[in-house]
């Protein structure tokens, strides 16, 4: 019966643990790409669509609103990394027990996770966009589309997890495929909500709420259809509290992780904020189309996590270096061609987003200084993959607290004090980015000598 259910939903499964490497690497990797290109291609088609029909205010009011949606949701999208390796090294050990009750957990979570937020969200929207400096003419906007937003929690939540689930498997396809469908929901309710219903801000908000409820919906009827080992019945679903704790320890720390870049990204929206609705709109233009190479390199940091997970719980560790070293040269590849290709296309790019010249100039100064040089960002990520794959996830929290948010803060309030300048703001992150994936470098090599040590094998990186 056991081994019934292991050969279970194998048409979608990938074996991490055996086999040629860097094919299977590509192959898991693309839907990866592809899917975070498409949810960005739809997030996009929400804010050309605003920026065209609705005007500058509304524009900067969405675009404003990102790195405080992001603050506030890490936490929860951090646990769903937890989930993501808990489910693949129990898959890489055939713990199958242990698998099941970690699917349950997980999906529990999201239920939970998701009420919370709807909470916080729509009850803090306004006093932290206050908080943020957010221009009187942008306020009253980007609170709507928060508050709107943020109703939707749940079902972000539910497809996060589901869709870590699969990825934990193998399984990068499906995903893509519900994205893809829920994604042209969204465009054709953003044409009908903005521009025939007049609605701005809260169409596109109302918009995205529907689209996220149909991908949610695709992906737990997915896994409730599922004959594997990670089937999700209903009737199942509880805290198991070690595995909470399993998630938690993993999770939490990336969580923590996401929100500390997102306290030094809000606070970076705050000084843009002081220069006014029209660098804040080229700013959100040129942030989106950065989106687009960050997702890409992001593709294959969850490509070293879910591979690097597998063969940790195999005890395959020597094909772990090679999974590191792999997923480097494909990362620096994919950041070098689409940040520099962003910054080349630059005009014609931001010429999507907004026809007004200031806008156009604004994103341009930040594509120069953050999008050319974000294979640096690239790099750090993989590197936290690696390390987040073997169960460490405490120490890439700490280094990046250092290292980005702290750098960061710091930046902010004394190179920029003196030289109030967008681009003095920008070339923060790069230098943050380079120094913080040094940093992990030394962290990573660490954590394998330790492990192999301990397992008795001679050391090798």
């Amino acid at each position: 019966m056991m081994e019934s259910q292991k050969r279970a939903g194998t048409a979608y499964e990938m074996d991490m643990c055996s086999g040629p490497l860097f094919s299977k690497l590509v192959v898991f990797a693309v839907p990866l790409m592809l899917s975070g290109i498409l949810q960005l291609l739809f997030n996009a088609a929400d804010i050309i669509v605003v920026g065209r029909y609705a005007g500058s205010e509304s524009l900067a009011a969405v675009g404003s609103t990102s790195s405080l949606i992001n603050l506030l949701v890490n936490v929860f999208i951090g646990l769903s990394v937890g989930a993501n390796v808990l489910v693949a090294q129990y898959f890489g050990a055939h713990r199958m027990k242990d698998l099941e009750e970690t699917v349950h957990t997980a999906m529990m979570l999201a239920v939970i996770g998701g009420v919370i937020l709807i909470a916080v969200g729509t009850l803090l929207a306004a006093p932290l966009l206050e908080l943020m400096g957010t221009p009187e003419d942008v306020l009253p906007l980007a609170v709507l589309y928060m508050q709107i937003f943020f109703v939707g929690m749940p079902a972000t939540l539910a497809y996060n997890f589901g869709s870590a689930v699969l990825r934990a498997v193998g399984d990068t396809r499906r995903p893509l495929y519900y994205l893809l469908l829920a994604g042209i929901v969204n465009v054709i309710l953003n044409l009908i909500f903005v521009i025939r219903l007049d609605m701005g801000v809260a169409g596109v908000a109302t918009a995205t709420v529907i689209s996220q409820c149909i991908s949610a919906a695709l992906i737990v009827r997915c896994l409730a259809a599922s004959k594997a080992p990670y089937q999700l019945r209903f009737n199942c679903l509880k805290l198991v509290k070690q595995k909470v704790f399993a998630i938690a320890r993993i999770g939490l720390p990336a969580g923590l992780q996401g929100a500390i870049f997102s306290i030094s990204n809000v606070l970076i929206q705050s000084s843009v904020n002081s220069f006014g609705s029209v660098a804040m709109a080229g700013n959100t233009a040129a942030a989106n189309i950065e989106g687009f190479v960050y997702t890409s390199m992001n593709a294959v940091y969850q490509t070293a996590l879910s591979f690097s997970s597998q063969n940790y719980g195999a005890k395959n560790f020597s094909r772990m270096t090679k999974i590191q070293w792999y997923c480097q040269g494909l990362v620096i590849a994919v950041g070098l061609v689409m940040g520099i290709g962003g910054v080349i296309l630059g005009p014609q790019l931001l010429g999507i987003y907004s026809s007004d010249a200031e806008v156009i100039q604004f994103g341009l100064n930040r594509l120069r200084l953050v999008c050319g040089p974000y294979f640096l960002c690239g790099m750090m990520e993989v590197m936290v993959g690696g390390l987040r794959g073997v169960g460490c996830s405490l120490l890439p929290m700490f280094v990046s607290l250092t290292g980005a948010c702290a750098f960061r803060v710091v930046w902010i309030f004394t190179v920029f004090a003196v030289s109030r300048t967008l681009p003095t703001l920008y070339i923060s992150y790069p230098v943050s980015w380079g120094i913080t994936f040094l940093v992990h470098t030394i962290c990573y090599v660490a954590v394998r000598r330790q492990i192999d040590i301990r397992e008795g094998l001679g050391y090798e990186l």
